[in-house]
């Protein structure tokens, strides 16, 4: 069986057709070997025979994806808001994944999963005004779902709201284009691939993947919230399997864990163990990602709810399951992800799309009792940031320990609390409580966004709730509650999706809150923001209910354009060493290697944000000895076997290109180096190098 035939498992006939198929037979088709994986097999799940439920949903669904690899050299990046991080290279290629759901009756949804750091409005607002000319009122801020994959290794610069942007050192016009027009190609291509399909729930399990990295704070929780995490951690993944000629075309996985495997000394691109996982299961279906238009299929590791799990196992950074090699263990996360795709179906509620959005101003939401741990009305304020968000979070990395700053179990940061006792307001410090107030970035207007965007989408009976922050375990399971009920469905089949259409950081629960770890600290509209939050989702999904409209409001401006460029970002002119041309090869392997070494190329290079080569790639490897006499392409700037960095010198970059050959046959090979030069007036012009490789057993 190929590893194609493997990773798309085939649904029988009888239950792709059926409205009404078993459960039983979907499970069966989904608990496909995976490339060898070894996922647990999947099991029925509930009464197949329940009124009105199916394992799968007929609706018209399209898939595209592509690349959006912003600037690989240079550019801060965001996460972890240490400035010297900036990119050197790339071992993944960034992409946008995107999926078009219609139902025939004017219900249509876009989901959007895009390889970066953070989500921010002025994405959403540009990808929506070039939508918007290209097919009129078809899409639109209420169907638009653009999510983060949140690796923390990846050019940033895209905010247009100065606190984030301060720490990628400006805004980077290059990546921004990149990722705007990556995620527009992707949902343009997910429109032109429609076609009659069948949707599909299944909740497998993780094991062994995150850690809580803020137990004191979730044990503060109520005993009925946490005996659904007995250590802290959902192991619960959840995945929407989309069906066509009897055939899995894609899927959109949800799974709580933050993509911190990286940690801020690292500035290799790379899409962290959500990208892994979705490399690897297209890799495995035949994807050609120097080719992403014509992918047969598209797998989104998407966000749920990671605010507060960690894949550094030892709660220090650079502690995942590699054993001290930060990609092996990006790589072992990602499989663990991609088993966690097939397990039990979820019967599904038969139907078709509705929707809900509402944009609320988190400064000043009036919270009912109903939704507040003590019964008691209040309210959120103006945001701002703590003391143990300036810490960081310890256990991934980030911050700066010369500052003295700490999270709570730490035993916060004094002086802090001194200062507020005489500086904060007695109306900030009520709403704010237990935080240790620092930096009041929501008094300072364009700073950090404010007014959020908040959707709810039933999709043929799978309800996906939306939103700009980072909600810990708890605060989405206590949304995913209020949803539910609200809606009267199963709370199997309702996702909380954070890191969407824009950013708002943390949500933690209100006990949470209290401990003043990093995520409490970083909750910056205050202890009730969650309360809020699930006010806002109760209506929402009580509107849909009743059938009834919401005033969806307005979001509060578009920044774009207006934070200054970064400096760093000016177009640069090349040139290469005296006597060299660009594309020559200055150092790589004068003798057969053998099996299993890591093979260093260095080229004469141009500095690669002139030309980000989307869709073509800066290198590839190729086999030699063909039947046709050309090479066979076995990998390129995407693969696992491959990295290449960048060094500039003034106007003179050294690109150097590594390849692992511990899975290639012996033979010969051809690693090519593609770019294009800078002139003094600004044109580029093409170049390649070349060099041969001859690779033998050991």
């Amino acid at each position: 069986m190929t590893d194609a035939a493997r990773i798309i498992p085939t649904l029988p006939r009888r239950a792709f057709l059926g409205a009404t198929a078993a459960t039983t037979a979907l499970g069966a088709a989904l608990a496909a070997d995976w490339g060898g994986l070894a996922p647990a097999a999947a099991q029925p799940a509930g009464d197949a025979a329940t009124p009105g439920a199916s394992s799968s949903i007929p609706m018209t669904v399209g898939r595209g994806m592509a690349d959006m690899t912003g600037e690989p050299l240079g550019a801060g990046m965001n996460g972890y808001a240490v400035l010297s991080q900036q990119t050197s290279g790339l071992r993944q290629r960034q992409f946008a994944r995107a999926f078009v759901f219609d139902d025939g009756n004017g219900g249509r949804v876009a989901h959007v999963t895009a390889d970066m750091g953070l989500m921010f409005q002025s994405i959403q607002m540009e990808v929506l005004r070039r939508l918007r000319a290209r097919f009129g009122d078809i899409y639109h801020e209420g169907n638009v779902l653009i999510g983060a994959s949140h690796t923390h290794v990846a050019p940033g610069g895209t905010s247009g709201h100065l606190m984030v942007d301060l720490t990628t050192l400006g805004f980077r016009p290059v990546t921004f284009e990149a990722t705007v027009a990556g995620i527009v190609k992707a949902i343009e291509r997910a429109d032109a691939d429609m076609a009659p399909s069948h949707i599909a729930l299944t909740r497998g399990t993780v094991a062994d993947a995150g850690v809580n990295r803020s137990k004191t704070a979730f044990d503060n929780n109520p005993d009925a919230d946490k005996a659904a995490f007995p250590d802290g951690v959902d192991r619960d993944s959840v995945t929407l399997h989309v069906l066509r000629d009897g055939k899995a075309i894609g899927l959109i996985n949800w799974y709580g864990i933050h993509p911190t495997t990286f940690g801020p000394e690292h500035t290799i691109v790379s899409g962290d163990n959500k990208g892994y996982a979705a490399w690897l299961a297209e890799h495995r279906a035949g994807v050609d990602h120097s080719n992403p238009a014509a992918a047969p299929y598209v797998a989104a590791f998407a966000m749920s709810t990671p605010g507060d799990i960690s894949p550094n196992h030892g709660l220090v950074p650079n502690s995942g399951p590699g054993n001290g090699n930060e990609y092996e263990s990006a790589r072992i996360l990602g499989r663990r992800q991609l088993d966690g795709v097939a397990g039990r179906a979820v019967p599904l509620a038969s139907g078709g799309i509705d929707a809900r959005h509402q944009w609320v101003d988190m400064r000043d939401v009036k919270v009912d009792g109903r939704f507040t741990p003590d019964g008691q009305p209040g309210t959120t304020g103006p945001a701002i940031l703590g003391a143990a968000f300036a810490a960081s979070s310890q256990e991934d990395g980030g911050g700066e320990p010369m500052l003295g700053f700490n999270e709570g179990a730490r035993g916060g940061t004094p002086w802090v609390r001194q200062v507020n006792q005489v500086a904060v307001p007695a109306s900030a410090s009520a709403i704010h409580g237990a935080k240790e107030n620092l930096l009041p970035v929501g008094y300072i207007p364009g700073l950090v966004q404010q007014t959020h965007v908040f959707h709810l989408h039933r999709i043929g009976g799978i309800t996906i709730a939306s939103l700009a922050f980072e909600p810990t375990t708890v605060a989405g399971l206590r949304m995913r509650r209020a949803i539910a009920e609200a809606l009267d469905v199963d709370i199997e089949t309702v996702i909380v999706q954070g890191y969407t259409s824009g950013y708002g950081h943390y949500i933690t629960t209100p006990e949470e809150y209290d401990q003043q770890d990093y995520e409490g600290g970083a909750t910056i509209f205050g202890r009730l923001t969650l309360p809020a939050a699930t006010q806002v989702f109760d209506g929402l999904a009580s509107a849909m209910a009743a059938g009834i409209p919401v005033d969806s409001g307005a979001a509060e401006g578009d920044l774009t354009g207006k934070i200054p460029p970064s400096p760093a970002g000016n177009p640069f002119v090349d040139a290469a060493p005296v006597g060299k041309e660009f594309g020559d090869v200055l150092t790589g392997p004068d003798v057969p290697v053998t099996v299993g070494t890591h093979v260093a190329v260095a080229f004469v290079g141009a500095n690669p944000n002139s030309d980000l080569r989307h869709e073509s790639g800066f290198l590839s490897v190729e086999k030699l000895g063909g039947d046709n006499g050309e090479g066979t392409r076995i990998a390129d700037d995407s693969h696992e076997a491959t990295v290449i960095e960048f060094a500039n010198e003034g106007a003179s970059t050294t690109t150097t290109i590594t390849w692992d050959t511990s899975n290639v046959e012996p033979g010969e090979y051809v690693i090519h180096y593609r770019g294009s030069s800078r002139g003094a007036g600004g044109e580029l012009t093409p170049f390649e190098g070349s060099a041969n490789v001859t690779v033998v057993q050991p």
